[in-house]
């Protein structure tokens, strides 16, 4: 009898089941349907209370060729679309991008530790950030955020630095590249506390900032980050069947006719671009590029065409619900959605860290 990893020329028997399963849409609905209730859920709670149904008929009201006789209070509305569905839409966008953005970098790194943050995202957009609030530099030019762009600017250089010490002739080390991103991580978060030891400046917007929210949540951000999402996403969901080749070593995948080299740089440059355009403007939250991906791992399996999407998923369900509790639970004020999702994502990591050895990629 044929041993399991024999087949296909020494593929393990996980990696071709993976690439031969069909493509699981009910799911996808399924998570979908569940994730709109999370949102309209979400939608009606708060300092004031929204009925559900209400909820429902104010949000279909909004659209094109839909009307209700309106039944509900004026003040409702405004809550709605005004204040908590574009908190509630940009939590579901950044949700999305992190978590996606976690099981790309946990699939090409073939480590169920990493996060989006692995390479220095995070402390790069901390640094930008830092340096718009605690220096002269305006927060506004004509009218548009100076922060978000300067966060995203950090964000993406310390990647590319990274990028460029680790780059050889032989091509991209992962392990190389994840040592440069650390280091230029160390050296952004020295400069990030130099910077603020030395202002003068209340520090509670800086920190508030660190530990990421959605309390100024607008239409616009959500579009902007939108803008470099879609296209991020567009390559991480194309290349889910390559990483499942991936979870190999390299060799097996060259064999099976895997560029690794140019997969290692789309993917990594993808993830990266969704991860910085997410935290240019909900600050840096924790734990959900780490906790989606497993969550789904652990329900449905290691296939990365559908753990992708489906990570998006929970990604922004949890998200939602963090930003929920962030803005609940101490009425009338308010947490940084960061605390939430890391008394949430620290004794999973430890969990994690405790039995990863039974953590299958």
């Amino acid at each position: 009898m044929m041993h399991p990893s024999s087949k296909s020329g020494g593929v393990p028997a996980v990696a071709v089941k993976a690439m031969g399963m069909s493509y699981p849409w009910g799911r996808l609905v399924a998570g979908l349907g569940v994730l709109l209730l999370v949102a309209v859920v979400a939608a009606g709670i708060g300092s004031v209370r929204i009925p559900v149904f209400d909820t429902v008929r104010i949000v279909l009201d909004g659209f094109p060729g839909i009307e209700f006789a309106r039944t509900w209070e004026e003040s409702s509305e405004t809550i709605l679309w005004q204040l908590r569905l574009p908190r509630i839409v940009l939590a579901g966008i950044v949700g999305a991008g992190l978590a996606m953005s976690g099981a790309t970098y946990q699939g090409l790194f073939r480590n169920p530790l990493a996060d989006p943050y692995l390479i220095g995202v995070a402390s790069g957009a901390g640094l930008g950030a830092v340096i718009v609030l605690v220096t002269p530099v305006p927060t506004f030019v004509q009218g548009v955020g100076v922060l978000p762009v300067a966060a995203f600017i950090g964000a993406m250089t310390t990647v590319t630095a990274a990028y460029v010490i680790a780059k050889s002739s032989d091509g991209l080390p992962l392990a190389t590249l994840i040592l440069a991103g650390v280091a230029i991580a160390s050296l952004a978060g020295a400069v990030m506390t130099l910077l603020m030891m030395q202002s003068d400046s209340n520090l509670r917007p800086v920190f508030s900032w660190l530990l990421g929210g959605f309390l100024k949540a607008q239409w616009q951000h959500s579009a902007v980050v939108l803008l470099y999402l879609v296209p991020s996403v567009l390559v991480m969901m194309a290349y889910g069947r390559v990483l499942n080749v991936m979870q190999l070593n390299e060799e097996h995948a060259k064999q099976l006719g895997v560029n690794v080299e140019r997969t290692k740089i789309l993917l990594i440059v993808a993830a990266s671009l969704a991860t910085a355009a997410a935290v240019s403007f909900s600050g840096l939250i924790g734990f959900v590029g780490l906790i989606a991906p497993h969550a789904v791992r652990l329900m449905w399996g290691a296939d990365y065409r559908s753990l992708i999407p489906m990570a998006a998923i929970v990604g922004a369900a949890f998200l939602i619900l963090a930003d929920l509790v962030a803005r609940t639970i101490v009425s009338p004020g308010e947490l940084p959605v960061g605390v939430v999702t890391a008394f949430c994502g620290a004794p999973f990591f430890l969990y994690l860290l405790r039995y990863r050895r039974h953590v299958r990629m």
